[in-house]
């Protein structure tokens, strides 16, 4: 009888151990300011930009976008070919699925120490809201490509210091040396030079910060 009891006893304890710690595994919840990484699948130009940037533990990232969240629904301030904009969640999400049908897309929080750039950040990116997208890739034209739109973000909700630092860019392959076809195909066409080692700032770059937390809550995210 006592051994019975026993066992009772530590299966009892077992269920309201597992029942505890479910209870405590809340699922994952986007929050104002959470930058969104993409692994966005938009052909050879997305290829390229993956294979020059290094992203967080070797992800592939291609795009990026900062989480704003009004009246409890999440939408994601980004800059895409339309120019500056706001997007559902939602469609942002069903962009890039892998094989299992999950989104390709990890999540960068600030660390606590820096949560207070996160509400005038999100008002300097609302600021730039229509501003046209940046096709030249070049800082400072009043134009912004994807993580542009961040960097200034912000670096003027730091008082104009820069938390995601500019690096020079470059559009060639790391192994040939040379340039990628899609991209000297692209400037040809918009008439200007390759701003090779121009200053600029990608996805992949500002996921490796030190002021970030990168999470993976969607799903597997395909490393290098």
């Amino acid at each position: 009888m006592k051994k019975i009891s026993g066992t009772i006893l530590l299966l009892i304890i077992a269920i309201t151990t597992s029942v505890a710690q479910n209870l405590s595994e809340k699922p994952f919840e986007l929050r104002n300011g959470d930058l969104l990484f993409q692994d966005l699948d938009c052909g050879p130009m997305c290829d390229a930009i993956e294979e020059v940037t290094q992203g967080y533990r070797g992800a592939k990232f291609s795009h990026v976008g900062m989480v704003l969240v009004q009246n409890d629904t999440v939408k994601v301030i980004e800059a895409i070919s339309r120019g500056v904009s706001i997007t559902p969640l939602p469609s942002f999400l069903q962009r890039s699925l892998d094989k299992d049908g999950k989104p390709k897309v990890a999540v960068g929080r600030l660390k606590s120490r820096y949560q207070k750039l996160i509400n005038r950040a999100i008002t300097e990116a609302l600021k730039l809201r229509g501003k046209p997208y940046d096709d030249y890739f070049l800082i400072n034209n009043d134009a912004y490509y994807c993580s542009e739109l961040v960097y200034f973000a912000f670096m003027r909700a730091n008082g104009n210091k820069s938390i995601f630092p500019l690096a020079p860019m470059t559009y060639k392959s790391p192994k040939s040396k040379t340039l990628f076809p899609v991209w000297d195909e692209y400037f040809k066409k918009l008439g200007v030079p390759v701003p090779e080692g121009k200053p600029g700032i990608n996805p992949g770059g500002i996921s490796r910060s030190p002021y970030l937390n990168v999470f993976f809550p969607f799903g597997k995210q395909d490393r290098k």
